[in-house]
């Protein structure tokens, strides 16, 4: 499915809400008067006194530690040129948003009224008492050059251009990999590289400090090649200007072994491919149109090694596998400067990288069975969570060793223990899911597509290449809604269960669901007549394998949503129950809770079942289940017969799944205090663990919990899950909003993904 940017949804995610994408966050507290008193006036006198009697205590005492600057004066923002600087400032933000959530770094976007270089410079370096550093971004080449060199001789904190030297840092580290797997050396080869540009003339100059020799390098701007015999060259491009006879890029490629493009799309032929030398190696990096296909590059020369810019083919050259740990590694040993020195430790990190054991969790997102290092797979994928405790140690190393770090590192076991709890290992769960949802999406049936916000959702599904969206209800009210909001239909597939069109299928149906349920309170007629009724009409479409899952539940209770599917559908074989999970986004990591929404009173042997449905489920997501089964008391402090069926439960567990990391009864709170469990309950499994999974004792606790969580802490939420059902059905909490229902179908999708046993896209 191709995806299509809707304009109105992304300038309503923009626009609604709090307009923009960032926001600021106290980091103590401020709920008391004495707490304002020491955030403000009479205690925040003392910690400026500190300051002024040691301008470093800064670090200690305020954030600029931790604080990036993105600035800009939008001379040439993405792909839309000089368009000043309030036009630039949504991707300015988006940068900001970019460096948090992948390094944990706080960010001001700050946007400058000025294209004249003095002014520029003045300004950002009056700013140096507030962060810690500066990422400059779309600003225009020639000025970038000069900007930035100025900025890094004047400041004494870290700077980086990262239109040129993110793309220069990402592609290096392909390029080694990729010259590796090819057997050639980089001294040897001969490079061709298509644009002048800002990231152009960063990379040719990394690529030489890897390495590679200035007179094997042919390069080309828009008025041809850059040659000696050129008049009007600047200093930068005289340096790599080439003595070669060459006018033209068929000509230049003819024997060349790489291909560099950051130009414009499709300005490279199969030919002249065909025309490279054995094993060329091909990174056409111009977004969103290569300068060659990916498809029509591999066709024509099998043994072409091909990197571009886009996430949907393999090896995607993306800056964000080089900013953020960039600047956390130079951020946390207090680095003066960003210098050739470190830049090359992330080139080589990355490279390194990419030769390791890849997790589960990114074969899991990239719906790939086992990457490995390979002309498939030569630069590591941008949700790998490992890129935080790789890179940056890597790059402050590299600060320390250059004698460019204030504040050494000493150990090094302990930073990297740091770095991995600052997002958490598992937190890209949600962006793991989605992106594993796209690369194989499956046919789903919303029950309730004549409500506003399941039609928005469709749509988002739709758009986004998550799920292939049939929709029940009267098709003339549907499409009536549709149009009243702006919701695009094309080409979805509309059913009325109820309309003539539908009469053959729905007596199909019937007389399939009278030979299920014959002994079991239904007869002939009303076997027949339940199928006019969209749950069960939606629940046979995915018993019969029309559709690969249903979402309802938005507008009708949670028990009568789910006896279409128990009755229809069933439990899976080994499953003698169902049960309902949420996963919670925490700061920690991703938090399962089960069951919220199903078992009232379970037993202790069906609290045990549960247990085992929702771990089996957190494996599902390639994570290690750390189970906490919780109650109001710990380890039999209350010998309370509703703890102690939380303790017999956990008995029961361990005898069916000895592996299982879990323990109870124990306390909440307990369960996250690693200090008080150390010293009171040493004996503990939980000791050392992470706890990623609660298994609640009842149903009214599960529920308070996750909507406390949800509502009152404000922590994203998919669910309910539900789970140990035999086909994906998944029921929708009252009220859900259109960003509830479309992480609903991620999960779908990916439960469809894992079911079905030919393991390809329905279509």
């Amino acid at each position: 499915m191709a995806r299509k940017q809707n304009k109105q949804d992304a300038l309503d995610y923009h626009a609604l809400g709090r307009p923009g994408k960032i926001e600021v966050i106290p980091t103590k507290n401020t709920k008391t008067q004495w707490d304002l008193s020491l955030a403000y006036s009479p205690g925040v006198a003392e910690p400026c006194k500190e300051i002024h009697k040691d301008v470093e205590n800064v670090y200690k005492y305020t954030a600029k530690g931790n604080l990036v600057a993105v600035i800009s004066n939008g001379t040439a923002v993405l792909g839309l040129g000089d368009i000043g600087p309030e036009a630039g400032k949504p991707v300015m933000e988006g940068k900001a948003v970019l460096f948090k959530i992948f390094a944990d770094i706080d960010v001001f976007d700050i946007e400058l009224n000025t294209k004249n270089v003095d002014e520029f410079v003045q300004v950002v370096k009056a700013m140096e008492p507030t962060f810690g550093g500066i990422n400059l971004e779309d600003i225009k080449s020639p000025e970038c050059f000069e900007i930035e060199e100025r900025l890094k001789k004047e400041l004494k904190i870290p700077i980086m251009h990262d239109d040129q030297h993110g793309t220069a840092i990402i592609s290096s580290a392909a390029l080694l990999n990729a010259l590796e797997l090819v057997k050639k050396k980089i001294d040897k080869v001969n490079i061709v590289v298509n644009g002048a540009g800002a990231a152009a003339m960063a990379c040719v100059k990394l690529y030489v400090a890897l390495g590679a020799k200035r007179e094997n390098i042919i390069m080309f701007d828009k008025d041809g090649v850059i040659n000696v015999s050129r008049p009007n060259l600047s200093d930068m491009h005289r340096q790599f200007a080439t003595k070669s006879k060459v006018t033209e890029l068929a000509e230049a490629l003819k024997d060349a072994d790489v291909f560099v493009g950051l130009s414009v799309g499709n300005v490279v032929t199969p030919n002249m491919i065909k025309s490279m030398a054995k094993n060329p190696v091909v990174f056409a990096m111009a977004n969103p149109d290569p300068e060659i296909a990916y498809d029509l590059a591999i066709a024509s020369r099998p043994d072409v090694i091909m990197a571009t810019g886009r996430s949907d083919h393999p090896n995607q050259v993306n800056n964000v596998l080089g900013f953020p740990y960039i600047f956390r590694g130079a951020l946390d040993v207090r680095a003066t400067q960003i210098n050739e020195e470190m830049k090359l430790a992330a080139v080589h990190a990355l490279a390194e990288l990419a030769k390791e054991s890849v997790p589960d969790i990114v074969n899991l997102a990239y719906n790939e069975r086992n990457l490995f290092f390979g002309p498939r797979y030569i630069i590591p994928k941008p949700l790998d969570p490992r890129l935080l405790s790789h890179v940056a140690p890597a790059v402050a190393r590299a600060a320390m060793d250059s004698g460019v770090a204030q504040q050494p590192i000493t150990d090094w076991e302990a930073y990297i223990e740091v770095l991995n709890k600052r997002l958490g290992l598992d937190n890209q769960l949600f962006r793991v899911i989605g992106t594993k949802a796209r690369q194989d999406p499956r046919k789903v049936v919303f029950a309730e597509a004549d409500n506003l916000k399941v039609l928005k959702a469709s749509q988002v599904v739709r758009e986004e290449g998550i799920a292939y969206p049939i929709l029940l209800g009267n098709e003339l009210r549907i499409r009536n809604l549709a149009a009243e909001n702006g919701i695009e239909l094309d080409d979805t597939v509309i059913i009325d269960p109820k309309s003539d069109e539908m009469h053959d299928k729905r007596h199909k149906f019937g007389e399939l669901f009278f030979k299920k349920r014959q002994r079991k309170g239904f007869n002939q007629y009303e076997a027949k007549k339940v199928m006019r009724e969209r749950n069960y009409f939606g629940c046979m479409m995915v018993e019969t394998g029309e559709a690969d899952a249903l979402i309802s539940g938005l507008t009708r209770n949670y028990p009568d949503t789910i006896r279409p599917a128990l009755q229809v559908i069933g439990t899976e074989d080994n499953a003698k129950r169902v049960a309902g999970m949420y996963i919670i986004n925490t700061k920690r990591g991703p938090l399962f809770l089960g069951d919220t929404t199903v078992n009232f009173n379970p037993t202790a042997e069906e609290l045990a079942e549960i247990t085992i449905l929702v771990a089996n489920e957190v494996r599902q997501f390639n994570i290690t289940p750390r189970i906490a089964m919780v109650s109001y008391s710990n380890f039999g402090s209350s010998p309370t017969p509703e703890a102690q069926l939380v303790s017999r439960a956990r008995e029961i567990v361990k005898q069916k799944d000895p592996t299982l990391i879990v323990d109870g009864e124990i306390q909440a709170a307990m369960a996250f205090n690693q200090e008080i469990l150390k010293d009171s309950y040493p004996f503990s499994e939980l000791l050392g663990q992470e706890v990623n999974t609660l298994i609640f004792p009842n149903l009214a606790a599960g529920n308070i919990a996750y909507n406390l969580l949800q509502e009152v802490a404000g922590f994203d939420a998919i669910g309910p899950v539900l789970l140990g059902m035999k086909k994906p059905v998944h029921i929708l909490q009252l009220g859900s909003t259109v960003r509830s229902i479309v992480n609903m179908v991620n999960i779908a999708v990916v439960d469809a993904q894992h079911k079905c046993c030919d393991g390809k896209s329905k279509k």
